[in-house]
């Protein structure tokens, strides 16, 4: 076996370590831009399409 590249099944831990912590970050930026655009939404961009308004339910009144 030469010493110039590695076997296949070797993992790069490194390299694992840094995809992870972008991931991360990744993530936590995505979180932080979802709560400001809730905060403070853009003018000329619609709302998330999540947020629906809920009808009111008619519950049975009396006249007097």
């Amino acid at each position: 076996m030469s010493d110039d590249k590695a076997p296949d099944n070797l993992v790069d831990l490194d390299l694992a370590r840094q995809q992870r912590q972008h991931d991360l970050n990744e993530a936590r930026l995505q979180r932080m831009r979802q709560a400001f655009e809730q905060a403070l939404p853009l003018p000329g961009r619609k709302p998330a399409a999540g947020k629906k308004k809920s009808k009111k339910s008619k519950s049975p009144r009396k006249k007097k």
